[in-house]
């Protein structure tokens, strides 16, 4: 069994993230701030170790028989673009909340039309909740501003 482009990229992807974390560990601390300057950076390296790694696993093991090919749906990656566009555009109006509510029901609307009432309960959730669960970590955790509405301050 060999690796493919994918698995040899995901190796070096990997060695690159475990030196750098090794790296990471040389950082000294400040005695002022409760988290050191390694704390971030050994999270995002820990993470791309552990997916490459997993990468790396997936494309060693045997692979079953291809399948036929599908289409592409170019339509549908145009409109994700357009999509991601009207959201960029609105943030400034709309704020952070309401922009990524918007975009978040959208985008799930396009991948996969509701069926029924439930289904559009659904996706009103998952968008609710995305937008909700992102403000919070960014605004409260991470104390990084997001944008407020220009017609809604909100």
């Amino acid at each position: 069994m060999k690796l493919s482009r994918d698995g040899w990229a995901g190796l070096a992807v990997l060695i690159a993230s475990l030196v750098l974390f090794w790296l990471t560990l040389g950082l000294k601390d400040s005695p002022l701030v409760p988290i050191g300057p390694g704390f971030y950076p050994r999270i995002v390296l820990g993470v791309t170790a552990v997916l490459c790694a997993w990468l790396v696993l997936a494309d060693w093991r045997p692979k079953p028989p291809p399948r036929q090919a599908q289409a592409v749906n170019y339509r549908m990656v145009v409109l994700m673009f357009a999509v991601f566009g009207v959201y960029v555009v609105a943030l400034p109006y709309l704020g952070f909340r309401i922009a990524t509510f918007l975009y978040v029901a959208a985008a799930n609307a396009l991948l996969d039309a509701p069926r029924g009432a439930r289904g559009w309960a659904r996706t009103a959730l998952v968008a609710l909740l995305t937008a909700a669960a992102t403000y919070y970590v960014f605004e409260h955790y991470l104390t990084v501003l997001l944008p407020r509405g220009r017609w809604t301050d909100f």
